[in-house]
């Protein structure tokens, strides 16, 4: 019998439909089971959704259901405010999209070589997927036409605002036919977002999910500091204390969140940092190790952890209070997935008064906890369980995941429960081993072939 969560109880096209059962999608998520009906409507959607809500299935379902692949033309746009988010975003419409033959999804983003991207324009696309930047540079080099389009996606829309997109949303925008369908998605709903909205949506439909296991399944605990060295000493002690498999902390700048990286890094921790003033190429290898357990703490900005798609990730660590509230629940959100039990550890300083007071408005009063002293604690570190290998050769050598996994356990020495996640990429894959086979590992890839072929390997850092 079906249920109102239930896809089947949607208008979807049949190949959609068997894709979603294949993929294991029964029942919808709220958001999905309060916006798509409209989306599949044709109507203008203002969504107000966190990180790991099913957000990006309800937009994509509603694209490629609308979409028609015989016009081989830019039929829909989806912006995002940085490059990962878009990669995630293309990859889920991917995948969705596998049952519907001849689609072509397009990523346009920026901090990669633009030369392979004119080339793809060339030969046309379905679905747009990129950052404001590169796609405003290709609509202004005229490589990029949307006067067919129909749809238009603006994801995560808060960190857009933050990041100083307005402007060149507001010039993408002059290049779109006025009759369209728009999808506006954002965690936050501040007062420059519901101004876009009356200015670019036409009567939308507002869908507002309120987070509610974040008051369930998430412990909170507040710690008092004084000063930047004692928050610093704090964050030492606590993640000490916790021995987090992964931990995000997140830091109010760029600056602050490299300091705080760099001295977690010199006092014994596997920490990076993860910000807007990395090269791409260091953003893309933080992920990486992070996501693969080689690396078990992540410094960060809100605006760079936009678009972290991290399974279990048992510690989140405010180093800085969050400037609003909404962003504090979205942080707390990182963590107590899925039911699980979650912890979210905040300090709270001399100037951080009235943000402390409006949390309490919305999840009661808070009390605060004592650090604890050094002689409560191991005197060391927690380290990541893993060592990640990076393998120069990928997708495009043929490369898959069972092809890394059968050269590594071939023969006696290692075992399946020796190696962790393994990501294969165009050109280069990674995969995630346990520290003490570390070495043994390399030398098997290194001395070793697969696919007939020998390949380059080495370690991560």
């Amino acid at each position: 019998m079906q249920t109102k969560t239930d896809f089947r109880s949607l208008a979807l096209k049949p190949s959609l439909l068997s894709t979603l059962d294949d993929l294991g999608f029964t029942s919808m998520t709220p958001i999905q089971a309060q916006s798509l009906p409209h989306i599949l409507a044709g109507k203008d959607v203002l969504a107000q959704a966190k990180t790991g809500s099913g957000k990006t299935a309800a937009f994509g379902l509603g694209i490629l259901n609308h979409l028609d692949v015989k016009r081989f033309r830019v039929q829909s746009l989806v912006l995002c405010p940085t490059r990962e988010l878009a990669d995630q975003v293309a990859s889920e419409l991917r995948r969705f999209a596998r049952g519907i033959h001849n689609i072509k999804i397009l990523t346009l983003c920026g901090g990669v070589a633009i030369g392979p991207q004119i080339g793809s324009l060339e030969h046309g696309a379905h679905i747009i997927v990129g950052t404001p930047g590169r796609v405003l540079d290709h609509l202004d080099k005229g490589r990029l036409n949307l006067d067919n389009l129909t749809q238009f996606v603006l994801d995560e829309a808060d960190r857009m605002l933050e990041m100083g997109f307005s402007e060149a949303l507001e010039t993408i925008e002059r290049y779109m036919p006025m009759q369209r369908q728009n999808l506006l998605f954002s965690a936050t709903f501040p007062g420059p977002i519901e101004e876009m909205a009356r200015e670019m949506m036409n009567e939308p439909v507002t869908v507002k999910i309120e987070s509610t296991e974040d008051k369930v399944n998430i412990e909170q605990k507040f710690y008092q500091v004084t000063d930047a060295l004692s928050r610093q000493e704090a964050t030492r002690m606590l993640l000490t204390q916790f021995q987090p498999e992964s931990a995000v902390v997140f830091c109010n700048t760029k600056r602050e969140t490299q300091e705080l990286a760099n001295y977690l890094s010199d006092v014994g921790f596997d920490a990076k940092a993860l910000h807007g003033d990395l090269e791409q190429r260091e953003r893309d290898q933080a992920l990486a190790l992070f996501a693969l357990k080689c690396v078990n703490v992540l410094v960060a900005t809100d605006v760079a952890a936009r678009g972290l798609d991290i399974d279990a990730l048992d510690l989140v660590v405010n180093h800085h209070m969050a400037h609003d509230t909404e962003t504090h629940v979205h942080r707390m959100g990182r963590t107590g997935r899925a039911g699980a039990k979650g912890l979210a550890l905040s300090f709270v300083g001399p100037k951080d008064e009235m943000k402390l007071s409006l949390l309490e408005d919305r999840f009661g009063p808070q009390s605060f906890t004592r650090l604890p002293e050094q002689q409560e604690i191991e005197d060391f570190p927690a380290k990541a369980a893993m060592t990640c290998i990076r393998i120069e050769g990928g997708k495009k050598q043929k490369l898959r995941p069972g092809d890394i996994l059968g050269a590594l356990t071939a023969g006696n020495e290692m075992s399946g429960a020796d190696v962790g996640k393994i990501q294969v990429h165009d050109i280069w894959s990674y995969v995630a081993v346990q520290r003490p086979k570390a070495k043994l590992a390399l030398a098997k890839i290194s001395n070793g072939k697969m696919k007939g072929k020998s390949f380059r390997a080495r370690f991560m850092s």
